[in-house]
């Protein structure tokens, strides 16, 4: 297949709400968007560490009717929720947002927040952090 072609079956995959592509060989290759944001939860414009970026991957269960203490993110972190339901509090504000299975969210930064798993099963996500190499991504208000 000419690299031209392949290149532009790679782009129309990346650009629509879902694409079949093909591989080298020929085998389809489905991409389905999972999300795309510009903004966090709070509506703050996505900032990047700045120097030695670490980008840490993890996976999370919450019980059902857990709640997390309240913390705050001083980077980027993005979740994808694979079951559940969950409800984010900003609690510096009030707002809160309700979150299920196949959402995408772009938590707040630097802003107190907590979570609760509000319905009958465990909430799993796929957390991807974006730190300054070592730091830590959460801390817990005392």
């Amino acid at each position: 297949m000419p690299r031209i072609l392949t290149s532009a079956l790679f782009a129309v995959a990346f650009t629509s709400t879902a694409a079949l592509a093909l591989d080298s060989s020929g085998t389809p290759v489905v991409v389905t968007p999972l999300g795309s944001k510009t903004t966090t939860a709070s509506g703050q414009p996505i900032a990047l560490p700045q120097k030695n970026v670490e980008v840490q991957v993890s996976a999370y269960e919450i019980a059902s009717g857990a709640t997390l203490p309240v913390h705050k993110h001083p980077f980027p972190r993005y979740a994808y929720v694979q079951a559940g339901t969950l409800k984010v509090t900003n609690v510096e504000t009030g707002a809160s947002n309700t979150y299920k299975s196949g959402d995408f969210i772009v938590e707040m930064i630097g802003q107190w927040h907590q979570a609760t798993n509000i319905g009958a099963d465990p909430v799993k996500l796929l957390v991807i952090d974006q730190v300054e190499q070592g730091a830590k991504n959460t801390i817990l208000k005392q």
